[in-house]
């Protein structure tokens, strides 16, 4: 383990606004008290991955320069369009894990209700809400568990999705009313 960096998070995040905005290595590791080589290991690999970014935006930006009026705005209309997609996706995954989290909430308050002793005698009603609840928490943080998964798939390629709480709460209940 290293020794612990001189700067603060903020002040990290300061120095790196002000190196992207153009000011020097030198200059900063002189009024930052750091080293020159301090400020370039820190910085050398997001260096690398905004020049690949900006070379890239170049890259698309000379080929829709190159586009007959027409196709340009169809280009510029597609885009305005995913990117209002994607709000709208995630203000939808905000509010279903919303929902979600309170439904969870009130699922195990009723949880609470079944009795530690008999959960098959008396309790069974709660013990059916308790599934019913569950069950539609879930279902409200689709939305967000799909986007995770899209945004991670390939990180998470053989792992497996989490067993439905649900699904289990929901076959007691039916055993329950049978």
């Amino acid at each position: 383990m290293g020794r612990p960096s001189k700067l603060t998070d903020s002040q990290w995040a300061r120095l790196e606004e002000r190196l992207l905005k153009g000011e020097s290595t030198n200059d900063l590791a002189r009024e930052y008290g750091i080293s020159h080589a301090a400020i370039s290991k820190r910085f050398a690999s997001r260096k690398t991955e905004l020049k690949a970014l900006a070379s890239k935006m170049a890259e698309v930006e000379t080929e829709y320069n190159n586009l007959p009026f027409s196709e340009k705005l169809a280009v510029r209309n597609l885009a305005d369009d995913l990117k209002d997609i994607s709000y709208h996706l995630a203000g939808a995954a905000k509010y279903g894990a919303m929902t979600a989290h309170k439904l969870s909430t009130i699922a195990q308050g009723q949880a609470e209700r079944v009795s530690d002793i008999d959960p098959l005698g008396e309790s069974a009603q709660e013990l059916q809400a308790v599934a019913v609840l569950t069950e539609t928490a879930n279902k409200a943080a689709k939305t967000g568990i799909d986007l995770i998964r899209a945004v991670n798939q390939d990180k998470d390629k053989d792992k497996a999705p989490p067993e439905d709480r649900a699904d289990f709460l929901r076959q007691i209940a039916d055993k329950l009313n049978n």
